[in-house]
């Protein structure tokens, strides 16, 4: 009865038993792609070869993670920069430790190809640390055979002082022949309330097989304010640089790197006499920025500060008289690549507790109004934040040595942030050199500064403060 009465109530009202059956169909439908999601979701967060294994996975901003599953165009060329000094200290470092158990790097199905008696295959290919990959629950399911780490497994995780600072610090050759290529280690040295050092080791030109040479470029500020310079010229049979260590000779000066240490011995000629640098530097662990590269053809330009704190030991000698110095402030940076019509903001300052680093360079081709700049904060640890800048507010006017017909400014303030995070940097100057510029399109006068800053903000959700002097480069007409 029940039954037959459903069925002629359906088939009088047409239209609400048809709405009825939509509605009903709807919801099936709804439910039935709701589970199918669910499903592959739960299969994708098995899916080791998406995940890598572990917790967390960690992808450049951006990236189509379905697209880099299945082999899409955003997928294509996946790669992370600077993959070591995150797996060694920005994620696998000593400020995560309590959280963060390992982190295992992994190259998953990349476009490689395999040429063999003149014939060419493109292959999928991968790469794990085998130690770092088992413990985060990827690790291979072997059949035979053993997979462990290698030596060089070993040396990118975990490298030994001397191949850490050979791997940032080694030297490079330019792709093509250029006139303006130029690779300088520099050093700044403060051996005193008012006298600081300004080295300077330079290969440039056509390396290594067109007209090329090296310079040894020494600045002693004197406790009484004078500027001393002195240069030595160094021909192409006098240099020996390597591209896989940091180490470098220029004729009677070198500088020699072992487990961790490096030896500087610089010496070069002034109008009255020689001066000459005998000292060994240490660099404060974690107190490093790691090797970054800008290519915009034709413009290449490479940095790294191996060096950001360290503190030196050694003689220093103005000509005949010479004088020891202990556990001295020093600097160490690294530069290599492109100079035609290249300038640039920079400065590295340490105080109680931080270090700073900031810098950008302009190009012929740069709107100064937009170029982006970075800031770096960084502590025991390493580094903690790396904010970004589009502009130094300089202001108020000091005079230049040598002669003071350049001005610089007497102060400047940055402000830099990064999400929540904004750190305000300000800086007194204190002293200034001018340097005029050979080096056809920039038509400027170049500014070293020594200063003493101030920098206030907030990292995450602490509170910083830190005061204390630094270095400062920029350019003016």
């Amino acid at each position: 009865m029940i039954l037959t009465l459903a069925l002629r109530h359906l088939w009088v009202k047409k239209g609400r038993s048809a709405m009825l059956l939509l509605g009903f169909a709807l919801g099936v439908g709804v439910m039935i792609v709701l589970l199918s999601v669910g499903e592959a979701m739960l299969d994708q967060s098995r899916d080791a070869a998406l995940v890598g294994g572990g917790e967390v996975t960690v992808l450049p901003l951006g990236i189509d993670v379905e697209a880099m599953r299945t082999g899409g165009v955003s997928g294509m060329f996946f790669g992370i920069d600077r993959a070591r000094f995150l797996t060694r200290q920005l994620l696998g470092g000593a400020r995560y430790a309590p959280i963060v158990r390992a982190v295992a790097p992994a190259i998953e199905g990349k476009i490689v190809y395999l040429g063999r008696n003149g014939v060419t295959l493109p292959v999928r290919a991968g790469g794990e640390i085998p130690s770092r990959a088992s413990t985060v629950g990827a690790g291979l399911d072997l059949l035979a055979g053993n997979w462990s780490d290698s030596p060089a497994d070993s040396a990118w995780t975990s490298p030994s002082a001397s191949h850490l600072y050979d791997e940032m610090d080694r030297f490079h050759l330019p792709q093509r022949a250029d006139s303006t290529w130029g690779e300088w280690d520099y050093f700044n040295v403060v051996t005193g309330p008012g006298e600081w050092w300004y080295i300077t080791l330079m290969v440039g030109g056509e390396v290594p097989d067109g007209e090329w040479g090296g310079q040894v470029l020494i600045t002693r500020r004197a406790p009484d304010g004078r500027y001393e310079q002195y240069a030595n010229q160094v021909a192409p049979a006098q240099i020996a640089l390597d591209t896989t260590r940091a180490d470098l000779a220029l004729g009677t000066s070198s500088l020699r790197q072992s487990d961790g240490t490096y030896h500087l011995d610089a010496s070069a000629t002034g109008v009255s006499g020689d001066a000459r640098v005998q000292i060994e530097i240490h660099p404060l662990p974690n107190r490093y920025f790691p090797p970054v590269e800008l290519r915009e053809e034709p413009l290449l330009s490479g940095y790294v500060v191996p060096g950001l704190v360290a503190k030196a030991s050694g003689t220093v000698c103005v000509l005949d008289r010479c004088r020891r110095v202990d556990s001295i402030p020093t600097y160490h940076d690294h530069n290599w690549g492109v100079w035609r019509g290249v300038s640039w903001e920079w400065g590295a300052a340490r105080g109680s507790s931080l270090a700073l680093l900031y810098g950008g360079i302009y190009t012929p081709e740069t709107d100064s109004a937009a170029a982006p700049f970075f800031l770096t904060v960084v502590d025991s640890l390493g580094v903690r934040q790396i904010l970004r800048f589009r502009r130094i507010a300089y202001s108020g006017a000091r005079p230049a040595a040598p002669t003071g017909a350049a001005m610089a400014p007497g102060r400047f303030e940055i402000l830099a942030g990064r999400e929540a995070d904004s750190i305000r940097l300000r800086v007194v100057v204190e002293d200034a050199l001018a340097s005029s510029m050979g080096v056809a399109g920039i038509g400027r006068r170049f500014l070293q500064m020594r200063g003493r800053f101030t920098v206030t903000g907030r990292i995450g959700e602490h509170f910083v403060a830190d005061s204390g002097k630094g270095f400062f480069e920029t350019y003016v007409r």
